[in-house]
């Protein structure tokens, strides 16, 4: 879960949700049901803000540290921040939570008997992120994505209550697919927090030096690197597009408008060539909704 770093000011609930409307796939849209809508936000707040906690995009001793029972003196070290997250989590579970997004967050965790694993491994693929700056092959990069982003569609599927072994499988691969997308989108952010997620074995595969993708634009063995791995991307959307036609009503509609999300990004990546240096591609309106028709009428 990507969304363009904004300063953190006055209220933090506030600020944490309101990132909602600027990532790559609908959160919680006007079109679900109310009781869904609430519960889906109160999940997105959790994810929000440790990935914001992860990439260090809190403001410094700011009201998040305080909430959580960190020290100013502690508030740089974004795992004693993340291990304080956690405290807090598990009090969703057993006791009262210190900060008003777990407060937002518990009464969804109960109504939804929804359990700690998925947000644990959300925590842990941050607590990675400051230890893991680089991955070796593209199974390692999938083993990070098993943290950082599956558990996010397996959420979604336990708050609609429609949860199976087959769409939880087809959840994952959208879940991974999305990850990626995002990852080839912020190839310059990523690197300017000292992070590379595309696999250096691809990397050599393709002669791509980390020096290549700090460069105003990408050359032609950085854009086939960048065609690689998006295709990887669009195959792992097939894989999980059955997960929409397995599901009915409005809920079908939520989920192609995520595969439809990844779908259209994609697009995007191949229209700029692959070239995703000179800043992250990013899909229209028009063509979101044109893949969310394509999807729902079942030809893509």
């Amino acid at each position: 879960m990507t969304a363009p770093t904004v300063p953190r000011t006055g209220d933090p609930e506030r600020a944490t949700l309101d990132k909602a409307a600027a990532e790559n796939f609908p959160v919680a849209p006007f079109f679900l049901p109310r009781a869904w809508r609430e519960d889906l936000m109160a999940v997105y707040g959790f994810a929000r803000l440790v990935d914001d906690i992860g990439d260090g995009d809190l403001a410094p001793g700011g009201a998040d540290a305080r909430l959580l029972g960190v020290s100013a003196t502690d508030a740089e070290d974004r795992l004693t921040l993340l291990d304080a997250f956690e405290a807090d989590l598990r009090r969703v579970f057993d006791g009262t939570p210190r900060h008003p997004l777990l407060r937002r967050l518990q009464p969804t965790v109960h109504r939804r008997s929804l359990t700690p694993e998925p947000f644990l491994g959300l925590i842990a693929a941050n607590r990675q992120d400051q230890l893991v700056t680089r991955y070796r092959t593209y199974d390692d990069l999938l083993a990070y994505c098993e943290l950082s982003a599956n558990p996010v569609g397996r959420l979604v599927l336990a708050v609609t209550g429609t949860a199976t072994p087959e769409r939880i499988r087809r959840s994952d691969a959208i879940c991974t697919a999305l990850q990626i997308i995002e990852h080839l989108q912020d190839v310059v952010e990523d690197l300017s927090r000292d992070r590379v997620y595309l696999p250096a074995a691809d990397m050599e595969r393709f002669h791509v030096r980390e020096a290549d993708l700090a460069a105003p634009t990408g050359g032609a063995s950085v854009r086939a690197l960048v065609a690689y791995e998006a295709q990887r991307a669009r195959d792992l959307l097939d894989e999980g597009t059955p997960l929409v036609g397995s599901v009915h009503g409005r809920l079908r509609l939520l989920l192609a408008g995520f595969v439809a999300g990844g779908r259209a990004a994609v697009h995007a990546i191949a229209a700029a060539r692959y070239d995703v240096l000179p800043g992250p591609p990013r899909p229209g309106k028009l063509r979101l909704l044109r893949e969310v028709g394509v999807i729902l009428r079942g030809e893509g």
